[in-house]
This record gives C-alpha cells, sequence and structure tokens, in this order.
C-alpha cells in the first residue's frame, strides 16, 4: 500500500520506517522539513492515490483536531483518515460523524509499544467499520508483532482508544506497585541484593512481564536511581480512565490511586502532608519539622501550648 504519515516524531517516526521495511510506501510530512517528504499536507493528499489512507500520528487535542480538520478539507469520497495518537475516544467519535459526511472513514487505533515497537511491532487497537479496518489491514499486519496477536478490532468507532485508555491505566496500577515495592525493599535491611531480587523475578513468578524487565534495565543503568528525580508525569490517559470509570460507576481503587502518585511526586513539600504532620502534633504531642527542617515544639514539649481535650 501507499499510505500518507502525519508526524514522524519518535513514534511516527519508527511507524514509517517500520512500514517501508515491510514493503508498503509512506509518504510522510512533519513540521520539521529535514525530516519531511512533502512541503506540505496538501501536497502529501495529492501524492496518494485514491482511495487514499493518512494516518495521523501527532499530540492528542487541538493539535490533533486541527490536523483532521484539513484533511477534510483535502480527502475525498472513500478515503480514510486513522488517527494512531493518544486521542479520547469521545473526539474520535465527533471526528468521525464530521468525515462521514463528506464520504471519508475514520478509524482510531491505540498504539503500544514506544520506542521498541520498530524492533518488536506495536500492539494495536482498532476502533472503526469493518470494511475500513478491512481496508487497512496490510497496514496492520506489518505494524504488529510477527506471528503473534496483536492487533484487535476492539469495537466502533471510539473502541480502539478507549481500549487503548484502560490500557494506560492498567499500566499506571502495575508501574505504581513496582515502583511500591522497590521503595519498600530499599527501606529494609533484610534484603542486601534489591537488582538481584527483582532479576529473579523475571523467570516462573506471576508478575513477570515486560514492565519487569524495563525496571531491572533501570536498575542495572543505575542501581540508587539516584540520576532521576522522583516527578512523574501523567500522559492524559490515566485520568480519562479515572473519569470514565465514574461515567460507568466502575470502581478502580488502584489505578486512582496510582493516578494520584503521580500528583503527588509534583509537590517538593505537599500541603496535606504539612497538615497531616500538623494534626499529629496537636492531637499526638509528635515532633514537627517546620519548614526550615527544625523541629519545633510537640505537646510533650515543655511550654507547649496543650489545648484542654474535649469533654
Amino acid at each position: 500500500m501507499r499510505i500518507g504519515m502525519i508526524g514522524l516524531g519518535k513514534m511516527g517516526g519508527n511507524m514509517a520506517e517500520r512500514l517501508r521495511r515491510g514493503g508498503h510506501e509512506v509518504i510522510g510530512y512533519d513540521r520539521d522539513p529535514s525530516i519531511s517528504d512533502a512541503g506540505s499536507l496538501k501536497e502529501l493528499v495529492e501524492r496518494l492515490d485514491p482511495p487514499r489512507a493518512v494516518w495521523v500520528m501527532v499530540p492528542a487535542g487541538d493539535p490533533t483536531r486541527a490536523v483532521i480538520e484539513q484533511l477534510g478539507e483535502l480527502l475525498s469520497d472513500g478515503d480514510i483518515v486513522v488517527d494512531g495518537g493518544n486521542s479520547h475516544y469521545k473526539d474520535d467519535q465527533r471526528h468521525a460523524v464530521e468525515l462521514d459526511a463528506k464520504g471519508i472513514g475514520f478509524v482510531d487505533v491505540g498504539v503500544s509499544g514506544g520506542v521498541w515497537g520498530l524492533e518488536y511491532g506495536y500492539a494495536l487497537m482498532a476502533g472503526g467499520a469493518p470494511e475500513h479496518i478491512g481496508q487497512l489491514m496490510p497496514i496492520f499486519e506489518v505494524l504488529k508483532p510477527a506471528g503473534e496477536d496483536g492487533f484487535v478490532r476492539a469495537g466502533g468507532v471510539g473502541g480502539g482508544h478507549f481500549a487503548k485508555m484502560v490500557h494506560n491505566g492498567i499500566e499506571y496500577g502495575m508501574m505504581q506497585a513496582f515502583a511500591e515495592g522497590w521503595e519498600l525493599l530499599e527501606a529494609s535491611e533484610a534484603v542486601t541484593d534489591i537488582v538481584g531480587t527483582f532479576k529473579s523475578w523475571r523467570h516462573g513468578t506471576v508478575i513477570r512481564s515486560w514492565l519487569l524487565d524495563l525496571m531491572v534495565r533501570a536498575l542495572e543503568e543505575d542501581p540508587d536511581l539516584a540520576e532521576l528525580k522522583g516527578y512523574a508525569e501523567d500522559s492524559g490517559e490515566g485520568r480519562w480512565t479515572v473519569q470514565a470509570a465514574v461515567e460507568h460507576a466502575v470502581p478502580l481503587p488502584a489505578i486512582t490511586a496510582a493516578l494520584y502518585a503521580r500528583f503527588t511526586s509534583r509537590q517538593t513539600d505537599s500541603p496535606a502532608m504539612k497538615m497531616v504532620a500538623a494534626l499529629r502534633n496537636q492531637f499526638g504531642g509528635h515532633a514537627v519539622a517546620s519548614s526550615e527542617g527544625q523541629t519545633g515544639k510537640g505537646a510533650d514539649s515543655p511550654g507547649a501550648d496543650v489545648p484542654p481535650p474535649l469533654p
């Protein structure tokens, strides 16, 4: 097939390269002219033969909306737009309606595999009409891992990104569990070979996984993680997963806690923990650290002003 790829960053660029290695012709467009095959979206569309397929790999939100709106003006009846970014599934449904009015198909694809996908393939979760999915199967067959499942038509439009959203929510919970386990091992004097412990879990255990492999890789490079700051962004899908859980009245305590843990990582001096410390000081007489790092008077300290107990 000949396909257009819009956005040639770490994901889009590698996907374009994997498609080329698989025998497809890719016309790429990027804002960076040094890596772009076409000088404009209009030129990209003109270089594709009808029925055209154009894959969009730009940041979710306004950038994706702007590109799809432009493609709606450039493409023709029978063409297909693929959104392979991390868009919200409700955006997919709006885009499908808008493009369908012009006879243009729309498919949303959740893509997982990161920078390793070029070598090992990408897990693909697609949403869209069966006939549109069918037209794109030669592309999906090359992008997914060879000889493995790796691809699913998760449902109609929006189904692909909804599945990827939940996937990323699960990822949040798994990463948080590994991180908490590592912190506990670090805090204990009972285990002296922490890296070796995680390595031993990679074989035969019920928690062996690619995330565990990556964790071992990180610890081998920096056993104490001394080069890193305890800060983690959330890419959006974690929030959307929790919001969807509220909409569907589905309890997600582990994923929700993992999302909140990422918010906590952004606070160098947590306001909530300041209040926890203040309350402990008030009811228990615990020593409390001041903002300058000094220990202030607790309720048991001489001269502390202790209110009388409630009746």
